[in-house]
């Protein structure tokens, strides 16, 4: 179902996700589109089980950083002008071990990220 003017929108919601029974996203066209979940119709596979522990375990080790190092990370990204948060960065250096990325955005925004790397190598 879709509509372009929604009641959660007058209200200040930008709703995006799952909410309850229901599942939200804007369309191409800024339309709110809505629809009462389906649910799976076989158990996740070996590799989705896998891949949903992974992002789990991203989002621990996230929780767990000082706020401090939260903030560097949110820093580091306004700074470069990425388009995602620190969180999304976090995630993208943890999901792909890819350090050389990290290292040029610590040089484009002045914020230091891998402090701990650093020292070992």
């Amino acid at each position: 179902m879709k509509t372009q003017s929604s009641i959660l929108r007058y209200l200040g919601w930008n709703t995006q996700g799952d909410l309850g029974p229901w599942t939200f996203y804007t369309s191409k066209r800024k339309g709110l589109v809505w629809f009462i979940k389906a649910p799976p119709l076989e158990p996740p596979s070996p590799m989705q089980i896998h891949q949903r522990n992974k992002f789990r375990l991203v989002a621990a080790t996230w929780r767990s950083l000082s706020a401090e190092q939260r903030n560097n990370w949110s820093l580091a990204a306004r700074r470069a002008h990425l388009q995602i948060t620190g969180y999304n960065l976090f995630t993208y250096y943890l999901t792909r071990n890819d350090p050389a990325v990290v290292r040029t955005i610590e040089q484009q925004s002045r914020v230091d990220l891998l402090p701990l790397t650093r020292s070992l190598t």
